[in-house]
Protein backbone atom coordinates (compact mmCIF):
# COMPACT_ATOMS: atom_id res chain seq x y z
CA UNK A 1 0.00 0.00 0.00
CA UNK A 2 1.30 3.19 -0.84
CA UNK A 3 2.22 5.89 1.70
CA UNK A 4 -0.24 8.58 2.02
CA UNK A 5 0.82 12.42 1.75
CA UNK A 6 1.99 14.14 4.97
CA UNK A 7 -0.36 17.02 5.52
CA UNK A 8 0.17 19.82 8.10
CA UNK A 9 -2.19 22.65 8.98
CA UNK A 10 -0.08 25.21 10.86
CA UNK A 11 -2.09 28.19 12.56
CA UNK A 12 0.34 30.96 13.27
CA UNK A 13 0.18 34.71 15.29
CA UNK A 14 0.23 36.17 18.64
CA UNK A 15 -2.63 35.51 20.34
CA UNK A 16 -1.90 38.64 22.74
CA UNK A 17 -2.17 41.12 19.44
CA UNK A 18 -6.40 40.62 19.38
CA UNK A 19 -6.92 39.70 15.85
CA UNK A 20 -3.17 38.62 15.07
CA UNK A 21 -3.85 35.39 16.93
CA UNK A 22 -6.46 33.93 14.61
CA UNK A 23 -4.85 31.53 13.30
CA UNK A 24 -3.84 29.66 16.42
CA UNK A 25 -7.10 30.07 17.31
CA UNK A 26 -8.63 28.86 14.23
CA UNK A 27 -5.87 25.75 14.29
CA UNK A 28 -7.13 25.27 18.34
CA UNK A 29 -11.22 25.21 17.03
CA UNK A 30 -10.24 22.40 14.59
CA UNK A 31 -8.60 20.11 16.98
CA UNK A 32 -10.88 20.38 19.37
CA UNK A 33 -13.78 19.86 16.66
CA UNK A 34 -12.59 17.69 14.51
CA UNK A 35 -10.46 14.18 14.53
CA UNK A 36 -8.18 13.68 11.24
CA UNK A 37 -6.71 10.91 9.43
CA UNK A 38 -3.10 9.93 11.10
CA UNK A 39 -1.39 11.35 7.98
CA UNK A 40 -2.65 14.73 9.26
CA UNK A 41 -0.87 16.98 11.90
CA UNK A 42 -2.43 20.37 12.69
CA UNK A 43 0.39 22.59 14.64
CA UNK A 44 0.16 26.22 17.00
CA UNK A 45 2.59 27.66 15.66
CA UNK A 46 2.03 30.37 17.57
CA UNK A 47 4.81 33.38 17.26
CA UNK A 48 7.74 30.51 16.50
CA UNK A 49 10.55 31.33 15.26
CA UNK A 50 12.40 30.58 11.79
CA UNK A 51 13.86 26.73 13.49
CA UNK A 52 10.89 25.99 15.23
CA UNK A 53 8.94 26.13 11.85
CA UNK A 54 11.52 25.08 9.40
CA UNK A 55 11.21 21.09 10.18
CA UNK A 56 7.61 20.97 10.52
CA UNK A 57 7.20 22.49 6.87
CA UNK A 58 9.89 20.02 5.52
CA UNK A 59 8.43 17.21 7.17
CA UNK A 60 5.00 17.85 4.89
CA UNK A 61 3.90 17.27 1.50
CA UNK A 62 0.88 19.44 1.59
CA UNK A 63 0.97 22.63 4.23
CA UNK A 64 -2.03 24.71 5.14
CA UNK A 65 -1.21 27.67 6.71
CA UNK A 66 -3.54 30.33 8.57
CA UNK A 67 -3.12 33.44 9.67
CA UNK A 68 -4.96 37.02 10.06
CA UNK A 69 -3.78 38.54 6.16
CA UNK A 70 -4.10 42.03 5.19
CA UNK A 71 -6.04 41.72 1.60
CA UNK A 72 -7.56 45.21 1.19
CA UNK A 73 -10.52 43.92 2.26
CA UNK A 74 -13.02 44.30 4.89
CA UNK A 75 -12.24 43.19 8.40
CA UNK A 76 -13.41 39.79 8.60
CA UNK A 77 -13.05 38.77 4.58
CA UNK A 78 -11.54 35.77 3.93
CA UNK A 79 -8.69 35.46 1.93
CA UNK A 80 -6.81 32.24 0.23
CA UNK A 81 -3.34 32.67 -1.45
CA UNK A 82 -0.67 30.08 -2.92
CA UNK A 83 2.86 30.28 -1.14
CA UNK A 84 4.27 31.67 -4.71
CA UNK A 85 0.95 34.32 -4.78
CA UNK A 86 1.86 35.10 -1.13
CA UNK A 87 5.52 35.57 -1.59
CA UNK A 88 5.32 37.54 -4.68
CA UNK A 89 3.17 40.10 -2.79
CA UNK A 90 5.63 40.58 0.29
CA UNK A 91 6.06 43.67 0.10
CA UNK A 92 2.52 44.83 0.49
CA UNK A 93 2.82 43.18 4.04
CA UNK A 94 0.26 40.77 3.31
CA UNK A 95 -0.02 39.01 6.56
CA UNK A 96 1.51 39.93 10.14
CA UNK A 97 4.32 37.06 9.83
CA UNK A 98 5.50 37.85 5.83
CA UNK A 99 9.05 38.56 6.78
CA UNK A 100 9.61 35.56 9.67
CA UNK A 101 7.16 33.23 7.17
CA UNK A 102 9.17 34.08 4.11
CA UNK A 103 12.32 33.83 4.95
CA UNK A 104 11.30 30.12 6.68
CA UNK A 105 9.65 29.81 3.20
CA UNK A 106 12.94 30.58 1.77
CA UNK A 107 14.92 28.49 4.13
CA UNK A 108 13.18 25.35 3.17
CA UNK A 109 13.33 25.73 -0.56
CA UNK A 110 17.03 25.74 -0.03
CA UNK A 111 17.02 22.81 1.40
CA UNK A 112 15.07 21.03 -1.28
CA UNK A 113 12.35 20.61 0.86
CA UNK A 114 9.40 22.59 -0.06
CA UNK A 115 5.91 20.56 0.18
CA UNK A 116 4.09 19.79 -3.17
CA UNK A 117 1.47 21.89 -2.35
CA UNK A 118 1.34 25.01 -0.17
CA UNK A 119 -1.54 27.60 0.79
CA UNK A 120 -2.22 30.52 3.08
CA UNK A 121 -5.79 30.77 4.14
CA UNK A 122 -6.84 33.48 6.66
CA UNK A 123 -8.96 36.84 7.59
CA UNK A 124 -8.66 40.37 7.02
CA UNK A 125 -7.85 41.52 10.48
CA UNK A 126 -9.69 44.40 12.17
CA UNK A 127 -7.27 45.11 15.47
CA UNK A 128 -3.84 43.75 15.61
CA UNK A 129 -2.24 46.18 17.36
CA UNK A 130 -3.72 46.44 20.54
CA UNK A 131 -2.44 44.36 23.14
CA UNK A 132 -5.34 42.20 24.65
CA UNK A 133 -5.88 38.20 24.72
CA UNK A 134 -9.55 37.81 22.61
CA UNK A 135 -10.26 38.08 18.82
CA UNK A 136 -12.65 41.16 17.71
CA UNK A 137 -16.29 40.71 17.32
CA UNK A 138 -16.04 40.63 13.58
CA UNK A 139 -12.81 38.29 13.08
CA UNK A 140 -14.70 35.53 16.19
CA UNK A 141 -17.53 35.57 13.56
CA UNK A 142 -15.13 34.45 10.86
CA UNK A 143 -13.62 31.25 12.73
CA UNK A 144 -15.98 29.05 11.41
CA UNK A 145 -16.03 30.30 7.71
CA UNK A 146 -12.36 30.16 8.07
CA UNK A 147 -12.17 26.61 9.61
CA UNK A 148 -14.65 25.31 6.81
CA UNK A 149 -11.89 26.58 3.97
CA UNK A 150 -9.32 24.66 5.93
CA UNK A 151 -11.54 21.72 5.75
CA UNK A 152 -12.59 22.52 1.91
CA UNK A 153 -8.20 22.52 1.15
CA UNK A 154 -8.13 19.28 2.95
CA UNK A 155 -11.15 17.53 1.29
CA UNK A 156 -9.57 19.01 -2.23
CA UNK A 157 -6.73 17.01 -0.85
CA UNK A 158 -8.58 13.81 0.00
CA UNK A 159 -9.06 14.03 2.93
CA UNK A 160 -11.99 13.99 5.20
CA UNK A 161 -12.11 15.39 8.78
CA UNK A 162 -14.70 14.21 10.85
CA UNK A 163 -16.76 16.23 13.41
CA UNK A 164 -16.62 15.25 16.86
CA UNK A 165 -20.48 15.08 16.89
CA UNK A 166 -20.16 12.29 13.81
CA UNK A 167 -17.44 9.79 14.93
CA UNK A 168 -19.41 7.34 15.10
CA UNK A 169 -20.02 7.72 10.92
CA UNK A 170 -16.68 8.73 9.98
CA UNK A 171 -15.01 6.10 8.02
CA UNK A 172 -12.26 3.94 8.76
CA UNK A 173 -8.46 5.43 8.67
CA UNK A 174 -6.73 3.05 6.33
CA UNK A 175 -4.33 -0.06 7.61
CA UNK A 176 -1.05 1.48 7.63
Amino acid sequence: MPELPRITILGIGNILLKDEGVGVRVAEFLQSKYRFPGNVSVYDGGVTGLLGLVPIIEDTDHLVVIDAIRGGGPPGALHRHDISEFKLRLPKKLSMHDVGFVECLTVVELSGKMPKTAVVVGVEPEDCETLEIGLTATVQAAVIPLAERVLEELSALGVTACAESTLASCPLPPDP
